[in-house]
């Protein structure tokens, strides 16, 4: 299992096959990967949005994320588990989040994979400022999933 916030661009896809890659013990166990990635968008309210900027309350974000990991664990037989989410400077199509699960099966990576981006988008101690041609605002909510 990783969990990982980071300030520098990633790209989901390649992230995805390197973790596979050296996840040795992976290897012919599982039937199912189930993956979500996250853009920002530019827009958000009916406005456009030039950038944003994500804030994370260190330590705290952390552990959250990880405990949100465990009980997936906890709830679904999954064999592995990788959670990379983007803070600082964002721009429009810039990947901002990639959850990744594998399984045996693929009702278990589905749910495991979906209640993790739930929980994560409804729940984590993220906050947004986006930056519009009117100035900069602070995303008061999420859209729902």
């Amino acid at each position: 299992m990783r969990v990982e916030l980071r300030e520098a661009p990633f790209d989901p896809l390649a992230e995805l096959g390197h973790y596979q890659h050296t996840q040795a013990e992976l290897s012919g166990r599982y039937g199912a990967t189930a993956v979500f990635i996250g853009t920002m968008r530019d827009f958000n309210d009916g406005e456009t949005v030039q950038g944003m900027v994500l804030d994370y309350y260190p330590g705290m974000t952390e552990k959250y994320l990880w405990r949100i990991v465990e009980a997936a664990h906890r709830e679904w037989p999954l064999l592995d588990t990788l959670m990379v989410h983007r803070v600082g400077e964002l721009q429009p199509t810039d990947p901002i989040v990639l959850v990744a699960v594998w399984s045996e099966h693929r009702a278990a990576a589905f749910s495991a994979c979906r209640f993790l981006m739930e929980e994560l988008k409804s729940k984590a101690p993220f906050w947004k400022r986006e930056r519009t041609s009117a100035g900069s605002r602070w995303v008061e909510h999420n859209t729902s999933g």
